[in-house]
């Protein structure tokens, strides 16, 4: 998909949110409105080394033949694994603290910085990590203000953050993407789950058996006796398998403790439907944003540049 020339004065900057196995690109106004956005399966695995700049430059060299001349790009590509690895800023941080630690890159024609992740640390004091979220918790500060709240952004690893006083607070995450497709692919799980069919029911059913006692691990090898006994059908494993795994989730955020109002939600639809499923067996409200909210949060840390 190429981008379409737009007229200059009417934007502000490029914001990049690089990923593992996607890039995405947004032509951000100065209010930080998207103008145009791109998207491409060029995640940093499928970059040979030194490739980046020249992948970057093919994906938004209309823009600057256009006149931009600022790009933000957050995610991986900011890791070990990628352009140049930036180093992880500590929590509390805000918008003003995340455009302090900007790294630039040498990309001729054009201002081009990265934003760093996050680091954090549980109560235990084991460290917690985020590239590329940072950017949209950001964007909900920009939403929310000031006031307590806490945030969910599922996703092959789910981030649980708090934020407060206009910072992002802390934040935990949660392998519950990555987990369900291991236990699918390569545990004995896998082998009694057929086709799903999408069923809410199933879903449910695995949220629910999530708020019961035992814990996950034997909530776990439950699943494989249901099917045995012909309990849960084969169809409605991977269903069931989901629901169980975000309804423990869900469970671990609020046993550390739930600010006043609504719990905040981000990501791709399909997995904000599911997590709002869960939220409602919990009786818990939440307020859904825009899946693109990463954009906001680089227009946001934009702003702060002189």
């Amino acid at each position: 998909m190429r981008a379409a020339a737009v007229p200059a004065t009417s934007a502000a900057m490029i914001g990049i949110d690089w990923g593992t196995t996607s890039l995405r690109a947004y032509r951000l106004d100065a209010a930080g409105a998207i103008l145009d956005r791109r998207e491409s399966p060029q995640g940093i695995l499928a970059v040979e080394p030194g490739g980046f700049p020249a992948i970057l430059d093919q994906e938004i060299r209309p823009w600057l033949e256009a006149g931009e001349s600022l790009v933000l790009l957050c995610g991986m590509v900011g890791s070990r694994q990628g352009w140049q690895e930036v180093p992880y800023l500590a929590c509390p941080a805000g918008p003003a603290e995340i455009a302090g630690a900007l790294v630039p890159l040498d990309f001729p024609g054009a201002r081009c910085l990265l934003v760093p992740g996050l680091t954090t640390r549980d109560a235990a004091g084991v460290p917690d990590v985020m590239r590329g979220e940072e950017t949209k918790l950001v964007g909900l500060l920009a939403e929310l203000g000031d006031r307590a709240a806490l945030l969910c952004l599922p996703g092959t690893h789910s981030k649980w953050a708090r934020i407060g006083g206009g910072r992002i607070t802390g934040f935990a995450t949660r392998m519950t993407g990555e987990t369900r497709a291991v236990l699918l692919e390569h545990s004995i799980l896998g082998r009694l789950a057929g086709p799903g069919n999408g069923g809410d029911a199933a879903f449910l059913r695995g949220v629910r058996r999530a708020r019961e006692p035992g814990g996950l691990l034997h909530h776990l090898f439950g699943t494989r006796a249901l099917g045995l006994m012909g309990e849960l059908a084969a169809e409605d494993t991977d269903d069931y398998l989901s629901g169980l795994l975000i309804g423990h989730e869900v469970g671990a955020a609020l046993a550390e403790g739930m600010p006043e109002g609504p719990v905040h939600l981000a990501g791709s639809e399909t997995l904000c439907r599911l997590y709002a499923l869960a939220f409602g067996e919990f009786g818990l409200a939440h307020r859904q944003h825009d899946p693109d909210i990463a954009a906001a949060g680089l227009a946001l840390i934009g702003k702060t540049l002189a």
